[in-house]
């Protein structure tokens, strides 16, 4: 009896808890009705007091946003599972704007724009939430960009540098290394002080499944948010999504911390809004892009920026990834894009096919604010490389077609296939830029002309593996005063004549003494003396 009387204790309290946290409201509630529904949109009739963005509630919880506001109807995009809702179903207002959680607690989840996660590890605690469409900082409350953010990739380290607060449109062809490029961006990111938010839209769950398992591998997933909105997704959720992710990462900007966020890609995102518009019955303009695209990642993009120090100097960088169709950078999204960012990488196909990766063309790729943030080493090495590279492009072109060449176009030739060759980098292996300030001062003062094209490679590893082990002050050295003093190119041009001594290669001495190009007079002097080539016998 006395256990029956226990819980009889127990019930009685618990309703009793249960009926002072019960409230109610007995206020007018503002509800419409769904006129029509499919493609992720409905109609809805009633709702005159409801407000842009404004998350609606359907049946059975679905969510919705009010896009459209029209003087006899709502158009709502929804962002659930929209197959339930059938016409005549009551919409409820929540008198809040379209809201996401962000916080700590996201590092190393895969979620949707919604914040819900996918990734199986359990719901997400997360410590606040924020509004999807906010406002840019102004004018007053940013830092000039002057602190780079590290790609890892020497060819843009050194040619069209980034820097934190940044936007840098990555633009080219399908497969020509773009997704790949941002992620390698990521990856160089382990060890820092940059959290990193990459959103994927209309991409292929499998394509994002393996981006997740490289950063899980490479230990950089705890640093990071993945936003996933795939092709199978409908398209209200790849319309919010850059702007979901945008929101998160803003969450570390503004406590002063630096982010990086990758947007993967806006031409999808043109698309999935576009035909959200044409479904709203929104005028066409061109290519049947609503006349408000460039409005619309404007406003998504100005988000990005390094703030002052009594906004807390945090920063926000963003690298926005935009498809071309066949080369042509002059349609009308990449050019809308180009217009907003400061400054673009173009991946060039033809250049991918020949094995130059990442095939970054010179000519069209620029950095608007990136030099400003610039390494000074970083910078010396970088003024000649540019143009030594690109006027070996165009040599390079008309020395087809013709064989009789002056020795000065044959040593533009020869600095500049040894340049090329030392910028290629393999895919996911992302390089201190100590080391490739090292390498690049090799490379434009001369030092590697003597060695053939098919040891740059195996040349610029091992003589990396001999700084590392024989002289570990010039990395240090670098590290902690990044200039190129006469002291430090003394110790570089000491380490070597070191290697010279060790390094073999793999073509007989003659056959290199014969491809060998004597250098103009005004090289010589700054070159070391080309006794490194050693036979192998």
């Amino acid at each position: 009896m006395s256990a029956i009387r226990l819980d009889s204790a127990a019930v009685a309290a618990a309703l009793d808890e249960a009926a002072r946290q019960y409230s109610f409201n007995l206020g007018p509630e503002e509800t419409g009705r769904v006129l029509e529904s499919g493609d992720g949109i409905a109609r809805v009739d009633g709702l005159p007091g409801v407000m842009a963005e404004e998350m609606l509630v359907f049946p059975d919880n679905v969510h919705g946003m009010a896009l459209n506001l029209e003087r006899d109807e709502v158009g709502v995009i929804v962002l659930d599972d929209y197959s339930g809702i059938e016409q005549g179903d009551i919409v409820k207002r929540t008198t809040r704007v379209l809201e996401v959680p962000v916080g700590e607690a996201l590092l190393g989840r895969v979620v949707t724009p919604l914040g819900k996660p996918v990734d199986g590890k359990g719901r997400i605690r997360a410590a606040a939430v924020r509004h999807v469409e906010m406002d840019g900082p102004g004018i007053v409350e940013r830092e000039p960009v002057n602190v780079p953010l590290q790609t890892g990739m020497k060819s843009i380290d050194a040619m069209t540098a980034i820097g934190r607060g940044q936007r840098e449109l990555i633009i080219g062809d399908r497969q020509t290394g773009k997704t790949t490029l941002a992620v390698d961006t990521i990856l160089n990111q382990k060890g820092g002080d940059v959290r990193c938010i990459y959103v994927a839209i209309g991409q292929k769950m499998s394509t994002v499944a393996g981006v997740v398992d490289l950063l899980r591998a490479r230990g950089v997933l705890d640093r990071c948010i993945v936003v996933v909105a795939t092709a199978s997704d409908p398209a209200p959720l790849q319309y919010i999504a850059p702007f979901a992710g945008c929101t998160m990462a803003e969450y570390f900007r503004d406590l002063g911390q630096d982010a990086l966020i990758v947007y993967d890609d806006l031409s999808k995102h043109a698309v999935a809004y576009r035909e959200i518009s044409l479904i709203l019955r929104r005028p066409p303009g061109r290519e049947a892009y609503p006349g408000d695209i460039f409005y619309l990642h404007s406003r998504l993009l100005e988000r990005a920026a390094r703030l002052s120090r009594d906004r807390g100097g945090g920063s926000l960088t963003a690298l926005p990834i935009v498809e071309t169709q066949q080369g042509d950078y002059s349609a009308y999204i990449p050019t809308n894009l180009i217009s907003i960012t400061d400054g673009q990488i173009y991946l060039q196909s033809d250049l991918f096919h020949q094995g130059f990766r990442p095939a970054i063309n010179v000519g069209l790729s620029v950095s608007r604010v990136g030099g400003k943030a610039q390494l000074p080493a970083m910078k010396a090495v970088a003024a000649p490389l540019r143009i030594d590279l690109a006027q070996y492009r165009e040599v390079a072109s008309f020395a087809q077609l013709t064989s009789d060449l002056d020795p000065a176009t044959v040593r533009q030739l020869h600095r500049g296939e040894r340049l090329a060759e030392v910028l290629k980098q393999p895919q996911h292996a992302p390089m201190p830029v100590t080391r490739q300030i090292c390498v690049l001062w090799a490379a434009v003062n001369g030092h590697l002309d003597a060695v053939p094209l098919c040891d740059i490679a195996r040349f610029q590893k091992e003589w990396l593996e001999l700084l590392e082990n024989a002289f570990p002050d010039i990395e240090r050295t670098l590290a902690e005063t990044p200039e190129l003093t006469p002291a430090l190119q003394a110790r570089l041009a000491d380490s070597l004549r070191r290697f010279e001594q060790i390094f073999v290669t793999t073509e007989a001495p003659a056959a290199l003494s014969a491809a060998r190009v004597v250098p103009a007079a005004d090289e010589q002097e700054t070159r070391l003396p080309a006794t490194m080539i050693q036979s192998s016998t």
